[in-house]
């Protein structure tokens, strides 16, 4: 992704604990369908992807669950349910490989971030994952303590 790219893109949300929870393998850019009401609430930066997922639906398309959208308040009526499904818009290509991952090795589809791109459409990145155990969050853990305090170390020794 280009630097141009990069500052086009508005972040609306961020998943923060899928990093924490599972390992990422592979990323790809997804479309998703909106209603008009989601569009506005999103546009004021309301969102919550903490316990979302995209799984196959029935008519063998993704679709993305649990990610909450709050209502808008000025759509009264017109409004929409806030953890309702969501399509998400994928190439054929990349659909089959997702699929052929996800009911063989055991993946899962996690949403990573949502953002509206340079064109204005809202899109959603999503992540290959399989699951961390419990030794493998410690490990990350200590990993990560350790870069901290050596960078600590670093600075103070760079001060003297």
């Amino acid at each position: 992704m280009g630097i141009a790219q990069q500052r086009a893109k508005k972040v609306i949300g961020v998943n923060r604990r899928a990093r924490h929870d599972y390992i990422v393998e592979d990323t790809l850019e997804a479309g998703i369908v909106l209603l008009g009401s989601e569009v506005k609430s999103l546009r004021s930066g309301r969102l919550s992807l903490s316990d979302a997922f995209a799984v196959l639906n029935g008519e063998g398309s993704l679709a993305l669950i649990n990610a909450h959208i709050p209502e808008y308040k000025g759509a009264n009526r017109q409004n929409h349910e806030p953890k309702r499904a969501r399509l998400l818009l994928v190439q054929k290509r990349q659909k089959n490989k997702l699929i052929g991952s996800i009911t063989r090795g055991g993946y899962t589809l996690i949403p990573l971030s949502v953002y509206f791109n340079e064109r204005g459409w809202a899109k959603v990145e999503l992540a290959l994952c399989r699951g961390k155990k419990k030794h493998d969050k410690r490990e990350a853990e200590k990993e990560r303590d350790w870069k901290r305090e050596k960078a600590r170390v670093l600075r103070e020794h760079n001060r003297e």
